[in-house]
């Protein structure tokens, strides 16, 4: 059972915290240039500068809002955000383990780059006995900071997990707490040649997907040119005539038009995701080509989404597996390729080459390793249950703290109406079964 709100009475959706990629509905009017948007206009929190949202509304692009001009588009949004904050306000004073993360740790960060933050917190006592499921995770309203429970952060390393690993082992890492002292102590016993696969595999796997991404934008103007022109083109009419120019090789005509129609479905399913398309489908595609395409960024393609951190994971790999240690501060000519790619100087094909040229020598690292083949799991599991009998014990000695006497009280299961709804549900397809 998952802690539940009692009714949403005492929730005003214009009150509630609204955080990044929230689905929204403005409230009002707003008059860009000579372009009049009106109240009702869907789209979805990307940022915000103090009071202020900025939101990509489907088929315009990124505007600015008060908070008190937006309500969140459904109701189960509303629930999200409210548990959301609430459980920030509550179990932020018990992280016990915190770090700078991302460009600022790696030392690949400019005078604009943000600063995100994540750690560890852990779970009052009361908070783990009950019925109501208790947060895993704490984000901030503007996601630049994220917490992990203290189990749900072991089994990530456990798994190698990137970005759990690198809380553990970026110079910055602090303990606040000494439960956060314990859990840097045993960062060792998460080390495997398991990195292998999920910093180096893993950012080659991305790569893959940025080679698509590239691909796609590859002929997207000449397509939304062709749908601006002549609306009455069908899916097939349009895959026709790209099928004529692309370079792709295909055993046949008609597979060559098998793969231009994927492409054009993988165009409007990414605009979908960009917050551009009302729906991933050709019309919606046709109608963007015809009035939307002022929202479009030309320069996304020329700076692929965490292209540099692809090339830096699949170097750590490497120093991780042939080394033994890490030191996750990039330094040397890595450096400088890195911010060269993170600032544009590189093509994004140079960038792939370049990942590309680096699997021989990821290959040879994990033959080489002399990293054990699994995490210490006893070790993760004593952490564990030395942290849970911590825990216990503060809050039976009432010790002062977060996680003694100034805990925030325990949360209440109760009976909510979705819970009624979905349980009717389970029914009613069990007895159609």
């Amino acid at each position: 059972m998952e802690l539940r709100l009692r009714g949403l009475t005492h929730l005003d959706p214009l009150a509630v915290p609204l955080p990044h990629g929230t689905e929204v509905t403005t409230r009002v009017d707003r008059v860009l240039g000579e372009r009049r948007v009106p109240q009702g206009a869907v789209g979805r929190v990307v940022g915000s500068a103090g009071a202020e949202l900025d939101v990509m509304l489907v088929g315009v692009g990124v505007v600015r809002y008060r908070r008190d001009e937006l309500v969140p588009r459904k109701t189960g949004q509303v629930r999200h955000a409210e548990r959301r904050s609430a459980a920030w306000d509550a179990l932020l004073p018990g992280v016990v383990l915190e770090a700078v993360v991302g460009s600022r740790a790696w030392g690949l960060a400019h005078e604009g780059s943000d600063t995100d933050r994540r750690g560890v917190f852990a779970l009052p006592f009361p908070w783990t006995t009950g019925l109501a499921e208790p947060p895993r995770d704490l984000v901030s309203t503007d996601g630049s900071a994220s917490y992990w429970e203290v189990e749900k952060a072991i089994r990530q390393a456990l798994r190698a997990d990137p970005n759990t690993l690198e809380l553990l082992f970026v110079r910055t890492a602090e303990a606040r707490d000494e439960i956060g002292a314990w859990i840097l102590e045993a960062r060792a016993a998460f080390v495997s040649s398991a990195i292998y696969g999920s910093f180096g595999r893993y950012a080659l796997s991305q790569l893959k997907r940025l080679s698509q991404a590239h691909r796609l934008a590859e002929h997207r103007e000449r397509v939304l040119d062709w749908l601006s022109d002549d609306p009455a083109l069908s899916l097939d009419d349009v895959a026709r005539k790209l099928a004529a120019i692309s370079p792709r090789a295909a055993p046949t005509e008609a597979d060559r038009e098998l793969q231009a129609k994927e492409y054009i479905k993988q165009l409007y399913r990414s605009l979908h995701d960009q917050g551009l398309l009302p729906a991933r489908d050709f019309a919606s595609l046709a109608a963007f080509a015809r009035k939307g395409r002022a929202s479009l960024d030309p320069a996304r393609d020329l700076r692929p989404k965490n292209a540099y951190n692809l090339v830096r994971l699949i170097a750590t790999a490497i120093r991780w597996l042939r080394d033994g240690e890490v030191d996750l501060v990039v330094q040397g000519d890595l450096r400088e390729t890195l911010l060269a790619i993170k600032t544009g100087a590189w093509p994004l094909d140079r960038t792939i080459e370049l990942a590309e040229s680096m699997t021989p020598e990821l290959e040879a690292a994990r033959l080489a390793t002399k990293l054990p083949p699994h995490p210490d799991v006893p070790r993760a599991d004593a952490l564990l249950r030395r942290v849970r009998e911590e825990i216990a014990r503060r809050h039976v000695a009432a010790a002062p703290g977060p996680l003694g006497k100034d805990a925030p009280p325990a949360p209440v299961a109760v009976w909510d109406e979705g819970d009624a709804g979905r349980a009717r549900g389970d029914d009613e397809r069990r007895d159609e079964g």
